[in-house]
């Protein structure tokens, strides 16, 4: 029976440790979205600005 309780305790690991691995995803793929549109934002200001 220990075995069984370890492996159980192991796979509760792997699921918490995959839980916070694709939390950190979704904060890099947000924090990579708003980046992209801030550049976006910058860059049309600037072709809008342009002297002519």
């Amino acid at each position: 029976m220990p075995d069984a309780e370890r492996e159980r305790e192991r796979e509760q690991r792997r699921l918490a440790q995959e839980t916070r691995n694709e939390r950190h995803m979704w904060w890099w793929l947000a924090y990579f979205l708003f980046g992209i549109h801030i550049v976006a934002f910058v860059m049309i200001y600037a072709v809008l600005h342009a002297p002519k």
